[in-house]
Protein backbone atom coordinates (compact mmCIF):
# COMPACT_ATOMS: atom_id res chain seq x y z
CA UNK A 1 0.00 0.00 0.00
CA UNK A 2 2.69 1.97 0.54
CA UNK A 3 4.62 1.63 -2.34
CA UNK A 4 1.78 1.81 -4.31
CA UNK A 5 0.34 5.50 -2.46
CA UNK A 6 4.35 6.27 -2.96
CA UNK A 7 4.82 6.06 -6.64
CA UNK A 8 1.05 7.77 -7.43
CA UNK A 9 2.20 10.74 -5.31
CA UNK A 10 5.69 10.75 -7.12
CA UNK A 11 4.32 10.55 -10.72
CA UNK A 12 2.14 13.76 -11.97
CA UNK A 13 -0.53 12.21 -13.90
CA UNK A 14 -0.45 8.77 -12.76
CA UNK A 15 -3.09 6.61 -14.72
CA UNK A 16 -4.47 4.95 -11.21
CA UNK A 17 -5.54 6.66 -7.77
CA UNK A 18 -6.49 3.95 -4.62
CA UNK A 19 -10.13 4.43 -4.21
CA UNK A 20 -10.86 1.51 -1.60
CA UNK A 21 -8.61 -0.60 0.47
CA UNK A 22 -10.13 -4.07 1.35
CA UNK A 23 -8.65 -6.55 3.47
CA UNK A 24 -9.77 -10.26 4.66
CA UNK A 25 -8.00 -9.37 7.81
CA UNK A 26 -9.87 -7.16 10.85
CA UNK A 27 -7.23 -4.51 10.78
CA UNK A 28 -4.13 -5.11 8.44
CA UNK A 29 -1.12 -2.67 8.82
CA UNK A 30 -2.26 -1.41 5.24
CA UNK A 31 -5.44 0.08 6.94
CA UNK A 32 -3.05 3.05 8.72
CA UNK A 33 -1.27 3.69 5.81
CA UNK A 34 -4.69 3.65 3.55
CA UNK A 35 -6.38 6.15 6.48
CA UNK A 36 -3.41 8.14 6.92
CA UNK A 37 -3.52 9.10 2.57
CA UNK A 38 -7.30 9.05 2.84
CA UNK A 39 -8.60 5.95 1.50
CA UNK A 40 -11.51 4.17 2.72
CA UNK A 41 -11.09 0.83 4.43
CA UNK A 42 -12.94 -2.20 4.52
CA UNK A 43 -12.51 -5.66 6.32
CA UNK A 44 -14.24 -7.96 4.58
CA UNK A 45 -14.13 -12.01 6.26
CA UNK A 46 -14.92 -15.05 3.61
CA UNK A 47 -15.58 -17.24 6.63
CA UNK A 48 -17.97 -14.57 7.31
CA UNK A 49 -20.78 -15.63 4.95
CA UNK A 50 -22.27 -19.62 4.90
CA UNK A 51 -21.69 -19.59 1.13
CA UNK A 52 -18.46 -17.92 -1.01
CA UNK A 53 -21.17 -16.40 -4.04
CA UNK A 54 -22.24 -14.57 -0.54
CA UNK A 55 -19.20 -13.43 0.18
CA UNK A 56 -18.48 -12.40 -3.78
CA UNK A 57 -21.73 -10.73 -4.25
CA UNK A 58 -21.11 -8.46 -1.14
CA UNK A 59 -17.29 -8.11 -2.47
CA UNK A 60 -18.40 -6.78 -6.10
CA UNK A 61 -21.08 -4.49 -4.65
CA UNK A 62 -18.76 -2.65 -2.24
CA UNK A 63 -16.24 -2.59 -4.94
CA UNK A 64 -19.12 -1.00 -7.83
CA UNK A 65 -19.81 1.40 -4.88
CA UNK A 66 -16.27 2.92 -4.69
CA UNK A 67 -16.04 2.92 -8.68
CA UNK A 68 -13.27 0.65 -8.18
CA UNK A 69 -11.49 -0.64 -12.23
CA UNK A 70 -8.79 -2.51 -11.24
CA UNK A 71 -7.93 -4.66 -7.97
CA UNK A 72 -4.36 -5.20 -6.66
CA UNK A 73 -3.95 -7.56 -4.64
CA UNK A 74 -0.85 -7.52 -2.32
CA UNK A 75 -1.24 -9.15 1.00
CA UNK A 76 -4.63 -10.55 0.73
CA UNK A 77 -4.03 -13.99 1.17
CA UNK A 78 -7.19 -15.52 -0.12
CA UNK A 79 -8.10 -17.07 -3.04
CA UNK A 80 -10.43 -14.36 -5.27
CA UNK A 81 -13.86 -15.38 -5.86
CA UNK A 82 -14.91 -16.95 -9.80
CA UNK A 83 -17.30 -14.29 -9.60
CA UNK A 84 -15.34 -11.46 -8.52
CA UNK A 85 -12.30 -12.65 -10.98
CA UNK A 86 -14.95 -13.01 -13.84
CA UNK A 87 -15.92 -9.39 -13.12
CA UNK A 88 -12.78 -8.03 -13.14
CA UNK A 89 -10.54 -10.42 -15.32
CA UNK A 90 -7.60 -8.62 -16.79
CA UNK A 91 -7.82 -6.03 -13.90
CA UNK A 92 -6.95 -8.12 -11.11
CA UNK A 93 -2.93 -7.96 -10.84
CA UNK A 94 -1.14 -9.98 -7.80
CA UNK A 95 2.45 -9.33 -6.99
CA UNK A 96 4.23 -13.09 -5.94
CA UNK A 97 7.57 -13.00 -4.05
CA UNK A 98 9.27 -15.96 -6.53
CA UNK A 99 9.70 -16.07 -10.21
CA UNK A 100 6.87 -17.86 -11.27
CA UNK A 101 5.59 -20.71 -12.09
CA UNK A 102 8.17 -21.72 -9.31
CA UNK A 103 7.26 -21.62 -5.61
CA UNK A 104 3.89 -20.71 -6.11
CA UNK A 105 0.52 -21.97 -5.49
CA UNK A 106 -1.80 -22.80 -2.18
CA UNK A 107 -0.11 -22.23 0.50
CA UNK A 108 2.71 -20.55 -1.19
CA UNK A 109 2.63 -16.97 0.33
CA UNK A 110 5.23 -15.12 3.00
CA UNK A 111 8.04 -16.86 4.45
CA UNK A 112 6.72 -19.93 3.21
CA UNK A 113 7.89 -18.81 -0.66
CA UNK A 114 11.62 -17.91 0.77
CA UNK A 115 11.62 -20.61 2.82
CA UNK A 116 11.06 -23.03 -0.22
CA UNK A 117 13.48 -21.09 -2.54
CA UNK A 118 16.23 -21.45 -0.01
CA UNK A 119 15.14 -25.62 0.83
CA UNK A 120 15.30 -25.85 -3.21
CA UNK A 121 18.96 -24.53 -3.23
CA UNK A 122 18.19 -22.25 -5.70
CA UNK A 123 20.66 -19.60 -6.44
CA UNK A 124 17.99 -17.21 -7.70
CA UNK A 125 14.51 -16.11 -6.36
CA UNK A 126 12.45 -12.88 -8.13
CA UNK A 127 9.35 -11.21 -7.67
CA UNK A 128 6.52 -11.64 -10.19
CA UNK A 129 3.41 -9.23 -10.45
CA UNK A 130 1.08 -11.43 -12.67
CA UNK A 131 -3.05 -11.11 -13.87
CA UNK A 132 -5.00 -13.29 -11.39
CA UNK A 133 -7.34 -16.03 -12.59
CA UNK A 134 -9.82 -19.06 -11.08
CA UNK A 135 -6.17 -20.92 -10.14
CA UNK A 136 -3.28 -20.28 -7.40
CA UNK A 137 -0.16 -17.87 -9.08
CA UNK A 138 -1.28 -19.24 -12.55
CA UNK A 139 -2.45 -15.65 -14.85
CA UNK A 140 -0.28 -14.39 -16.93
CA UNK A 141 3.10 -12.72 -16.12
CA UNK A 142 2.74 -8.69 -16.25
CA UNK A 143 6.51 -8.31 -15.32
CA UNK A 144 9.65 -10.24 -13.04
CA UNK A 145 12.75 -9.49 -11.76
CA UNK A 146 15.31 -11.44 -10.90
CA UNK A 147 16.71 -11.39 -7.09
CA UNK A 148 19.96 -13.36 -6.13
CA UNK A 149 20.10 -15.87 -3.46
CA UNK A 150 23.12 -15.80 -0.98
CA UNK A 151 25.15 -18.90 0.59
CA UNK A 152 24.23 -16.89 3.83
CA UNK A 153 20.26 -15.71 3.07
CA UNK A 154 17.89 -16.63 5.86
CA UNK A 155 13.98 -16.62 4.48
CA UNK A 156 14.37 -12.71 6.09
CA UNK A 157 16.86 -11.63 4.62
CA UNK A 158 15.76 -13.00 1.20
CA UNK A 159 12.13 -11.63 1.87
CA UNK A 160 13.56 -8.43 2.65
CA UNK A 161 15.52 -7.72 -0.65
CA UNK A 162 12.53 -9.75 -2.90
CA UNK A 163 10.17 -7.12 -0.86
CA UNK A 164 12.26 -4.15 -2.22
CA UNK A 165 11.96 -4.90 -5.73
CA UNK A 166 8.13 -5.69 -5.06
CA UNK A 167 8.09 -1.82 -3.83
CA UNK A 168 9.18 -0.97 -7.40
CA UNK A 169 7.79 -3.66 -9.99
CA UNK A 170 4.44 -3.73 -8.62
CA UNK A 171 3.83 0.31 -9.18
CA UNK A 172 5.55 -0.33 -12.18
CA UNK A 173 3.22 -3.13 -13.56
CA UNK A 174 0.13 -1.45 -12.30
CA UNK A 175 0.65 1.80 -14.09
CA UNK A 176 1.80 -0.21 -17.28
CA UNK A 177 -1.84 -2.40 -17.17
CA UNK A 178 -3.66 1.15 -16.12
CA UNK A 179 -2.33 2.60 -19.20
CA UNK A 180 -2.98 -0.63 -21.11
CA UNK A 181 -6.80 -0.45 -20.28
CA UNK A 182 -7.12 2.97 -20.90
CA UNK A 183 -5.35 2.73 -24.54
CA UNK A 184 -8.25 -0.64 -24.98
CA UNK A 185 -11.12 1.48 -23.55
CA UNK A 186 -10.65 4.36 -25.61
CA UNK A 187 -10.81 1.86 -28.93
Amino acid sequence: MSALLGAIERSPGAPVRIVLCVSNNREPGAFAVARDASVPTMSLTPRSFAREEEYAAVLLDRLELHGVEMIVLAGYMRKIPTKVVEQYRGRIVNVHPALLPRHGGRGMYGMAVHEAVLAAGEEETGVTVHLVDEEYDSGPVLAQEHVPVHPSDTPESLAARALAVEHYLLPKAVFDLARHIRENDQE
